[in-house]
């Protein structure tokens, strides 16, 4: 019975130990409370949580199988004519809903490689196959979760913006 008081000791002063515990920014004097710990951004880019959807077998990995399996059910909602290529207009449709937004990357401009303002399934796929390179870290021909994601870190993010402004303030050569 003494195991319950001591319990209920430990989580009310759980707050106070973990102020001062080894490591912990120090308290303010203004207000006695912590700063906020700096917090790491998770980026995901909408195409990445597009891939991610092609995993069909539900093993949290997107074979290249998966992956071309989804780039083209993915065109061929948006094909309803059947017709073998779709239109700028359609193709922000299909990009509202298979990446979030009309205007999210890769664009049009970036699939019609021919230029001919329609956009075509290789097309598609030649673009996306670019993106699945890119995506596969350690090229073993599968995208896992963490392949798909990026950490920036406050100090990484500060070290950039620190090389950009130096980077803007060198005269030109």
């Amino acid at each position: 019975m003494r195991l319950i008081p001591m319990l209920a000791g430990l989580l009310l002063a759980s707050p106070a130990l973990a102020q001062n515990a080894p490591g912990a920014p120090a308290a303010t004097p203004a207000t006695g409370q912590r700063p906020a710990q700096p917090v790491a951004n998770i980026i995901v880019e909408p195409v990445a949580m597009m891939i991610a959807a092609f995993d069909t077998d539900g093993d949290a990995r997107v074979t290249r199988a998966e992956f071309d399996a989804g780039v083209t059910r993915s065109f061929a909602s948006a094909d309803r004519e059947n017709s073998g290529s779709i239109g700028y207009i359609r193709y922000a449709e299909w990009a509202l809903t298979w990446l979030g937004d009309r205007n999210a990357l890769p664009g049009p401009f970036e699939v019609d490689t021919n230029g001919d303002n329609r956009i075509t399934l290789d097309e598609l796929r030649a673009r996306f196959a670019l993106l699945f390179t890119r995506f596969d870290a350690d090229k073993d021909g599968v995208l896992i979760r963490s392949e798909l994601v990026t950490i920036r870190t406050p100090q990484l993010q500060m070290e950039r913006g620190q090389r950009r402004r130096e980077d803007s303030q060198r005269p030109p050569q």
